[in-house]
């Protein structure tokens, strides 16, 4: 069981590919682990817990608020967990954001692990290190960057996975695609969700294709100061949806895509429009749909993506080449009302 070592500032975090959830008591010989998951995923795969002090959580974004926090540490205090204790997520990346941010606070900081159980988050919400809780109507808002000890992916964890759930981690595989890897993107277009469902061979492929594309943008920019920033595209205007209305993060993701592509046709003559919209529309994302522009606007203004007066968008100049461009909020309010 040999891990894939991913150097970011001065950690190395391991990466176990294909491993069983069975041995993460052997990663870290002698340490206390105490694992938090939500209320599906302990359901449908309850014996890999018995051995482990396991704390269990109501699933849903709306769960991922500061209130849980607070009573999960109330409840770190009552098992007596102290600064050897390593805090362990299974789960989605409600799960991996509430887990690493807790363990960033937590007695100023214990390390933690991620066993992610959907494709998001094992592609995604699990790598890189970023962590936090939704205030209000505002994702992601109140957080941290702290990097895991380890992510360990055991696929068994997908086979109690909807296909809604599929669709929703597919959306930042595409999105990866679009920024920065036109290969991956003809990948996906010869091929379809069922089958990456039904080979696991190929789904594991593209999965660690996957992790090693966001790690390495991570380790090259940890804080998103420049090129980690492209891993906004889509998210600008897809978080402010995914927090107005009931959608997933990947279908708010996908409808955020389309945006900035059509964004990118008027800046910078981006001609591949269509084709994003094919590959969503084939891995079953949603590419329109009516929104309130007024509503959404509020949001976007107090995205963590402003700078003053203008909100850094992620734009395309073609499929796999990304950029970041300054939208001033007049013009987008203009643009909003014209996309819906």
């Amino acid at each position: 069981m040999r891990p894939l070592l991913f150097p970011i500032d001065d950690q190395r975090v391991r990466f176990y590919p294909d491993t069983p959830m069975a041995t993460l008591s052997t990663l870290l010989p002698g340490r206390r682990m105490v694992l938090i998951t939500d209320q599906h995923v302990y359901r449908y795969h309850k014996k890999v817990f018995a051995p482990f002090d396991t704390i269990v959580l109501r699933a849903g974004e709306q769960f991922k608020v500061q209130a849980t926090i607070d009573g999960l540490i109330d409840r770190l205090i009552q098992l007596e967990v102290d600064r050897t204790t390593v805090l362990v997520g299974v789960g989605g990346g409600v799960v991996t954001d509430l887990v690493g941010y807790l363990a960033a606070v937590y007695m100023r900081g214990i390390d933690v692990g991620f066993v992610p159980t959907t494709i998001l988050a094992m592609v995604d919400a699990s790598i890189g290190g970023k962590n936090g809780v939704d205030v209000g109507q505002y994702k992601n808002l109140v957080g941290s960057i702290r990097q895991p000890l380890f992510v360990l992916h055991d696929y068994t964890f997908l086979s109690t996975l909807p296909k809604r759930e599929w669709s929703n981690g597919f959306a930042e595989i595409i999105k990866h695609a679009a920024i920065g890897d036109a290969a991956m993107f003809a990948e996906l277009k010869k091929n379809n969700l069922d089958g990456y469902r039904n080979d696991l061979v190929k789904l594991r492929r593209l999965i660690v294709r996957n992790v090693r594309f966001k790690n390495r943008v991570v380790v090259n920019d940890p804080f998103e100061k420049a090129g980690r920033k492209y891993l906004n595209f889509g998210h600008t205007l897809g978080h402010a949806l995914e927090m107005q209305y009931e959608l997933s993060h990947g279908e708010a993701i996908s409808l955020g895509m389309m945006f900035a592509a059509q964004l990118s046709e008027k800046k910078l003559h981006f001609s591949e429009t269509n084709e994003l919209r094919q590959l969503l529309i084939g891995y079953g994302l949603p590419v329109e749909a009516g929104f309130s522009a007024q509503k959404v606007f509020r949001s976007l203004s107090m995205d963590k993506k402003r700078v003053k007066r203008s909100v850094d968008f992620i734009l395309l100049f073609r499929i796999g080449r990304a950029v970041v461009h300054p939208i001033p909020l007049t013009e987008l309010a203009s643009r909003l009302k014209q996309y819906v």
